[in-house]
């Protein structure tokens, strides 16, 4: 018993020393001393800058192609859905994937979003009716630069392109138009495949002539 007592006064001593020395050390303010770092490949790591050349692989890449097969969590998994092409890549869908509309909350969710999106992405070239008299298209003509003045959207070949086809326009670009894969999410470039086709239904009676 008395040696078991002894132990126990111990302990308790040696505890409190160790809280006596805890807060001695909070002095209340911020320490301008160096910080304690035992082992310090945990504090400083090496790294390696953007397109920086790397010994450790063989092509010497240090940004990594993605493993072939490999799905990022935010990647989408249904082919058609993320590329507009027929899954075995033999055509483009003729229309917006059901997938797309549903996750838009419906038809008309999906024209709402894709109008929104049209008015800030597209609408600078292509007008706010589709019609290719955008701020841009026009302030190109009057700088003498006619070839970079976007198409009408309602002209007949546009009208006829299957709808995934036009997803892949937007998402990679064509001539003079940039790409917007990386700047507009995917579901809303679907949301604006949509909105172009209210566009053109809702002109559809134009005459043939301002139609080509």
């Amino acid at each position: 018993m008395t040696t078991r007592a002894t132990r126990l006064s111990t302990l308790a001593a040696l505890a409190g020393l160790t809280l006596l020395a805890t807060l001695s050390a909070c002095r209340g303010q911020t320490s301008s001393d160096p910080p304690i770092v035992p082992i310090r490949n945990m504090y400083d790591q090496p790294r390696y800058n953007p397109q920086q050349r790397s010994p450790f692989f063989a092509d010497h890449r240090t940004m990594r192609p993605p493993v072939d097969g490999a799905v990022a969590r935010e990647m989408e998994p249904d082919i058609e859905v993320a590329t507009g092409r027929t899954a075995d890549d033999a055509d483009w869908i003729p229309r917006v994937p059901r997938p797309v509309v549903r996750r838009g909350g419906g038809l008309q969710g999906l024209l709402t979003r894709g109008q929104g999106r049209f008015n800030i992405y597209c609408s600078p070239c292509h007008g706010f009716s589709g019609d290719g008299e955008g701020v841009v298209a026009q302030r190109a003509v009057a700088l003498g630069n006619d070839a970079l003045k976007p198409p009408s959207l309602h002209q007949t070949r546009l009208q006829h392109i299957p709808d995934g086809q036009l997803y892949a326009t937007i998402t990679h670009g064509i001539r003079n138009m940039p790409a917007y894969g990386h700047n507009i999410p995917l579901d809303d470039r679907w949301a604006i495949v949509a909105y172009v086709r209210a566009l053109q239904m809702s002109q559809a009676h134009r005459a043939p002539e301002a139609n080509p």
